[in-house]
């Protein structure tokens, strides 16, 4: 969750670990094929489940939302960004959403029965749904995990065991020991648990169990310390049988680790959200699990879901990608990245053009639909999503957010054709319609149109059109 919730009283995110014990059903044969911290060959993409909080909490949203990725990087969020089920028992919302490929090919997903952040509030409950396909959820129920009273259920996960034939559910509570632990209740169908038991307890307060198994015959739980992400191992599966042996990793205060397998690559990602309301995904990567050491990403490479909170990610398949999309339809808008500074974003402010670091609210100041040209329906013009009738327009030489008032000259300057990105032709630049000498660039992150000739302003005028 958005956690200010430090020992004993922090918030909690759940993980949604990506390809451990994930299994798909070969459809010839109907014979389960399971993952042992890779996904299934078939699959060639992710889903994220997440909830939404931002700056101002404009966007708090607590109902279960969706991504899909084919890269597991950069995120195309689903419904317009808005919920794909919502939760109405218990707290009436949720918190650290996580989703996992069940032994008969279909989906479950999970959350903490909290809405908003009375980190006070206690159940013994979390939230879960059935799902063939993450198109239609079904099933609503809560899933009692525990007796404990005046403690919590925090970001549940769950993984298949198979020396048990049950899946384990870890969650965070507060038991005998007076601090956070790691538990583990038992299921065969998230109908009903049993064996409620302590699965880590180094002594000191932990939250955020995320479970990666069976690589290379050793299981891998990584977890939240003092807002830093680290990792346990075991060689099995067994409550009690983890020790600690990674180097943290954190971006400030960080929290809920989802340590995710690339599908193309032996390369390990592990994100991590910072535990404001105003939550930031950073992402390390690794080649090796077993050495337990992470190095921070480039944020160039990789987007999160506007606003998005405590992810979960699993892989899925290229026609379950190209379902969900057909399904719920990807954003009307698009967030433009700045490539230099990558934690950046095109927005407006005030009504001049400009880039700020994410997040920021209103955060509908950064979102923008890229329609044809004004003045040429081949280039294009940025039209803001929160006033609708305002485009991004030069006026000597400074972007600003103006009305249309119909004229050429108002159309012309509001044109930008799309070409490759001048520092990175996977990225875009902006070339201005009537002045095709400059480019739409940042200064001093500030907007505007200029020649571009070096290095430096290659890269202002580049940028990720992403959402």
């Amino acid at each position: 969750m958005s956690d200010m919730r430090e020992p004993q009283g922090r918030g909690l995110s759940r993980r949604l670990f990506l390809g451990a014990a994930a299994a798909t059903p070969l459809a010839a044969t109907g014979v389960l094929t399971l993952g042992a911290g890779t996904a299934h060959a078939a699959d060639s993409a992710y889903a994220m489940v997440y909830f939404t909080e931002s700056n101002t909490m404009l966007e708090a949203d607590y109902n279960l939302h969706l991504a899909v990725s084919q890269d597991g990087l950069n995120w195309t969020p689903l419904n317009q960004n808005n919920p794909v089920a919502t939760p109405t028992l218990g707290a009436g919302g949720l918190r650290d959403p996580f989703v996992l490929r069940k032994q008969d090919g279909t989906f479950v997903v999970i959350a903490t029965d909290l809405s908003g952040t009375d980190w006070t509030r206690t159940s013994v409950n979390i939230h879960v749904w059935d799902s063939t396909d993450l198109r239609t959820f079904t099933g609503y129920r809560l899933l009692k995990l525990h007796d404990m009273t005046n403690t919590h259920s925090w970001a549940p996960e769950a993984y298949w065991d198979a020396s048990r034939g049950q899946y384990g559910i870890l969650y965070s509570s507060v038991n005998s020991s007076g601090h956070n632990v790691i538990m583990v209740s038992y299921t065969t169908d998230f109908r009903t648990t049993n064996s409620p038991q302590v699965f880590f307890d180094p002594g000191y307060d932990v939250i955020d169990g995320n479970l990666t198994t069976g690589v290379n015959g050793v299981n891998y739980l990584y977890f939240k310390r003092n807002g830093t992400l680290v990792g346990a191992r075991s060689t099995t599966l067994n409550p009690g049988s983890f020790t600690p042996f990674s180097t943290a990793a954190s971006h400030g205060g960080t929290e809920a680790p989802t340590v995710v397998k690339s599908l193309t690559s032996n390369t390990w990602y592990l994100w991590g959200d910072t535990y404001t309301p105003n939550g930031v995904f950073y992402v390390w990567q690794s080649s090796d699990l077993a050495a337990g050491t992470w190095t921070a990403l480039d944020q160039k490479l990789y987007t999160q879901p506007l606003n998005s909170k405590h992810c979960g990610i699993h892989p899925i398949t290229a026609t379950e990608y190209n379902n969900l999309i057909a399904k719920w339809g990807a954003p009307a808008w698009n967030r433009l990245k700045s490539y230099n500074y990558p934690a950046r974003y095109v927005r407006h402010s005030g009504f001049v053009g400009r880039i700020d670091e994410y997040p920021f609210d209103p955060y509908p100041d950064s979102q923008w639909k890229l329609v044809p040209g004004l003045a040429d329906s081949s280039a294009v013009s940025f039209q803001s999503v929160n006033y609708p009738t305002r485009y991004l327009r030069h006026y000597s030489y400074n972007l600003r957010l103006d009305e249309n008032d119909g004229t050429s000259t108002f159309a012309a300057d509001a044109t930008f054709v799309r070409t490759a990105g001048l520092a990175d032709s996977t990225w875009s630049s902006f070339r201005s319609y009537n002045n095709p000498t400059r480019y739409l660039r940042h200064s001093g992150f500030a907007l505007r149109i200029d020649p571009i000739s070096t290095a430096t302003e290659r890269a202002d005028a580049t940028f990720r059109v992403g959402y």
